[in-house]
């Protein structure tokens, strides 16, 4: 019955944030991912995003709740997700796609900035590009992902690895969950709600 195949996936997502909560070393990498991003945005830096498929569509969303609104009305955030048609299908095509990240990040990027880096595998090589090129730049890097010990999770300044299991559905369920999380404490500690 269709019941139990929703029951069971609700289950699925409860027990990954059942898992993210006893985590206390996310937990704290949480925290300590929006304290990088308010402390760049205090001294007039920018956050920016990256990902691909549904981690771009996260990058979007994150991104335009600094800049827009998150919960309520506040002053506009500097934050940037690197999904401009224009560039990525210019960069892929005369360097190629893994460089579409990496391009924004050497043209935008700043010493005080940040970078969210979002794979669920943590495996993408334009994301791992982008992480390369934010740290040539002096840019921060915080990368999530949902494989402990893949190359973001260990390029990364701060890795927030979900415990989410095997489905990237899963890991997007809880990087979209941190995402907000880091966006409520960002406001928190820049005095804004």
């Amino acid at each position: 019955m269709s019941i139990d195949v929703i029951r069971n996936s609700l289950l699925e997502a409860k027990a990954g944030l059942d898992n993210l909560i006893k985590n206390e070393g996310v937990l704290l990498n949480i925290d300590r991912s929006a304290e990088i991003i308010a402390d760049s945005l205090r001294k007039n830096g920018k956050a920016i995003a990256c990902g691909n498929g549904g981690s771009m569509c996260d990058a979007i969303h994150f991104a335009e709740e600094l800049s827009g609104r998150f919960r309520k009305d506040r002053k506009a955030l500097s934050a940037l997700s690197i999904s401009d048609p224009a560039h990525i299908t210019c960069v892929a095509n005369d360097f190629g796609y893994d460089f579409v990240f990496s391009r924004f990040v050497e043209a935008h990027g700043r010493p005080g900035d940040c970078l969210i880096a979002i794979s669920t595998s943590g495996t993408s090589r334009s994301v791992l590009n982008a992480v390369k090129s934010a740290q040539e730049n002096g840019v921060t890097v915080i990368g999530l992902t949902g494989r402990p010990g893949s190359p973001l999770d260990e390029l990364a300044d701060v890795s927030l690895c979900t415990p989410a299991g095997q489905f990237a559905d899963r890991v997007q369920e809880l990087h979209i969950k941190m995402l907000h999380i880091i966006i409520e404490l960002v406001e928190k500690k820049l005095g804004l709600s």
